[in-house]
């Protein structure tokens, strides 16, 4: 038995060795937001969605800009007509090459042609349209990042404020563990002198046992708020991360406004979002336009590869008019004034539950503050009634019951309160982000 309770000593001072060689490191939430924004995988796929839009609005830089290919090809040909057509694209057709039975049997040639191409679109109604349709949904991932980074700083500091109020927990149960332990000598001294009866140590060994096990939780609470923060910092590390600043209620700090912001980065960017969708309908429509495009190359011919010996040019103007596709374009244009609608309704609903989520963080605000007041006094009052229990009980005139009730009742009242805390100063932050 001796040596069982010698290892299960052991086995706690190691573990005990353990948590103390985990390093703490001090950090402060400006700290924490700094490195957030630069590394939280959230923000940088967020990014990536800007930036494959940004690129597909660049792709419509084809509507103004020229198409430009250059090729060369090589050919060897008997065929009568390919035969009579290179040598007159190489210039050196000559009367001789008139004979029948020349024409009609050629001899074996070869051609080489180096051609540079160019093509520029002059007027595409609907590909401007398309441009037009390509930046609104740029500019809405661009709106809709800037958000993204909002909510995620949001959470920074919920996370933060868990860390916090983890801490801080810790502190009370360590205290209350104390107190705790200091009730227990005092009882095993009224047992011993004979005041005191069994059932009421076991009671205290019972109260301290409760009050060890919920230690341990918070101290595993610490652990994950602490890695947790660490994911959103992008980091990984056997660091334990302590706030520099401890939990505390941010009473009339912070602005916010008090009626819903137009300019809210995520109703602008479903703003543009709809004017994407309005620009597509346009872009179908004026489909039934026609296209006017010019387009010219410059040609050079030869018996030699990559010869110039025989040069030419060609230059000219479309303009084409797809005047029917069945009920395909009629359709397309169907289909995009239906999404174009379902946008602008979704917007209005969007704004309209962003109104009603304000109104009601701000209800939650005002509730959280009076909470908070109420939970104070319920902290004052179950201290100075456990003060007042523990003096008796040192003196034997309080029941072990009535003081172990006190001491958990108080014990729940500081949990309680830095609980309400934590709600009261995350409802501001949600308010003040819902506001942004």
């Amino acid at each position: 038995m001796r040596i069982k309770n010698s290892l299960l000593i052991l086995f706690s001072l190691f573990n005990i060795l353990i948590i103390n060689a985990q390093n703490e490191k001090l950090i402060s939430l400006e700290e924490v937001i700094t490195k957030v924004r630069e590394n939280n995988h959230t923000i940088k796929i967020s990014e990536q969605d800007f930036n494959a839009a940004k690129a597909d609005f660049n792709q419509t830089n084809s509507i103004l800009l020229p198409n430009i290919s250059v090729s060369h090809s090589a050919i060897s040909t008997t065929n009568p007509l390919m035969a009579f057509g290179s040598k007159l694209n190489q210039e050196i057709l000559t009367q001789f090459d008139f004979n029948p039975d020349l024409l009609n049997d050629p001899d074996e040639i070869q051609n080489f042609a180096t051609k540079i191409e160019i093509q520029q679109p002059i007027f595409n109604a609907d590909g401007l349209y398309m441009r037009k349709a390509a930046k609104a949904k740029m500019n809405a991932f661009e709106l809709q990042t800037e958000r993204t980074t909002d909510y995620i700083e949001l959470e920074v500091q919920k996370a933060y404020m868990q860390l916090q109020i983890a801490y801080k927990a810790v502190e009370v149960l360590e205290k209350a563990k104390e107190a705790a332990l200091e009730n227990k000598k005092i009882a095993d001294n009224n047992f011993k002198n004979g005041y005191m009866q069994k059932a009421d140590i076991l009671s205290v060994e019972v109260h301290v046992t409760e009050v060890e096990n919920q230690l341990i939780t918070i101290k595993s609470n610490v652990k994950n708020a602490s890695d947790y923060l660490q994911f959103l910092m992008g980091e990984t590390s056997a660091e334990l991360l302590k706030p520099s600043t401890k939990l505390e209620a941010l009473v009339n700090t912070g602005i916010y406004d008090d009626e819903l912001s137009s300019n809210r980065a995520d109703i602008e960017a479903m703003e543009k979002s709809t004017e994407a969708y309005s620009n597509m309908h346009k872009a179908n429509k004026m489909s039934y336009l026609p296209r006017l495009n010019a387009f010219g190359s410059y040609e050079l011919y030869d018996d030699k590869l990559f010869g110039t010996n025989a040069k030419g040019y060609l230059v000219g103007a479309q303009l084409s008019w797809n005047v029917f596709e069945g009920f395909k374009r009629v359709g397309k244009t169907q289909k995009s004034k239906a999404e174009l609608d379902k946008a602008e309704l979704s917007l209005d609903q969007y704004k309209n539950q962003s109104e009603l989520e304000f109104s009601k963080a701000k209800r939650q605000l005002k509730d959280a503050e009076n909470k908070l007041k109420l939970t104070q006094l319920a902290v004052d009052q179950s201290n100075e009634a456990l003060r007042i229990r523990t003096n008796r009980f040192e003196q034997g005139l309080e029941k072990t019951s009535d003081l172990l009730i006190s001491e958990t009742q108080y014990l729940q009242k500081q949990l309680e309160y830095l609980q309400t805390v934590f709600n009261y100063n995350f409802t501001k932050a949600y308010v003040e982000f819902l506001s942004k």
